[in-house]
């Protein structure tokens, strides 16, 4: 089902809220879906380091929005998108479940 056709009464919902999307956008997974209306998105970086010729591994975890309609559970890729700030950690949502 489509993230408009579920209608949720969510008011920081990205589509049937008040929040304005903008900036930034990533892909990631899900790896921690326990706290209330809310995911920690982990994404991996490789970057090649010339000198050692080989390639350093980030990892960056993120904490977004999860909105009722879209309902992102752990293990799920994702992709969020940048808004306003909506707690202390908060300052991405869900837009999508790939």
């Amino acid at each position: 089902m489509k993230n408009e056709e579920k209608k949720c009464n969510d008011n920081k919902c990205p589509f049937h809220g008040i929040v304005k999307l903008r900036g930034r956008n990533f892909t990631g997974i899900v790896v921690s879906d326990k706290m209330s209306k809310t995911v920690t998105v982990e994404w991996v970086k490789r970057r090649f380091i010339p000198k050692y010729e080989r390639y350093e591994i980030k990892r960056k975890k993120i904490h977004a929005h999860n909105p009722d309609c879209i309902n992102a559970v752990k293990g799920n890729r994702v992709r969020i998108m940048e808004c306003r700030p909506l707690s202390k950690t908060k300052k991405f949502a869900v837009i999508k479940v790939l």
